[in-house]
């Protein structure tokens, strides 16, 4: 959405013709005026595109630590509540630090960078992980399936895209707020 928005700006400031836009835009600007440019408002498809994005890019982190953290705690030899404890921790870390690499390739210090992950990924990663589980936990026998077994992978992945639909209207609503991921976007190019 931030580089949506200057392109956007780009088009008012640098041609004197109005701008086009695509079916189903209002000709909303950021607050909302009638400019003839893009709709930026929270509505409409534009912010479901992004609070999708958000949640596939805090998928991504939790999966894999989710993933990392079900094999480390069979290679260990964990029950099950161990096991979870793990693979959501790492699911937190791998989430919060999708989110600061690219904060901190834009030059902002760690502290900062820190704070910016967890204002946008705490409540996206902590619903994942609560309706992952949860999931997870239902499904007879997944959790003690094993690695090596087809319960398990497609459980889990059945549980991930459960996550990824619960997770996009607390996103979007975050986002609509700007709060969440919208917070990130200042540092992105």
């Amino acid at each position: 959405m931030y580089e949506h928005q200057h392109h956007h700006e780009a088009t008012r400031v640098g041609s004197s013709a109005p701008a086009t836009h695509p079916a189903g835009h209002h000709g909303q600007d950021v607050e909302g005026h009638g400019h003839g440019g893009h709709q930026m408002s929270t509505s409409g498809w534009q912010s479901w595109r992004t609070a999708m994005s958000a949640t596939l890019h805090c998928l991504t982190g939790c999966a894999i630590g989710e993933v990392l953290g079900m094999i480390l705690a069979t290679w260990w030899g964990w029950s099950n509540g161990p096991s979870i404890v793990l693979a959501v921790v790492l699911a937190f870390a791998f989430g919060y630090a999708f989110t600061m690499g690219p904060v901190l390739r834009a030059g902002v210090p760690l502290r900062r960078a820190i704070a910016v992950a967890l204002a946008a990924d705490t409540v996206s990663i902590a619903t994942m992980e609560v309706v992952d589980n949860a999931v997870l936990l239902t499904v007879p026998g997944a959790m003690d399936a094993g690695l090596a077994s087809a319960l398990f992978w497609g459980s889990l992945a059945f549980s991930l895209a459960v996550a990824f639909v619960v997770t996009v209207p607390v996103n979007r609503a975050l986002i609509a707020r700007g709060k969440g991921h919208a917070v990130v976007h200042a540092y992105h190019h």
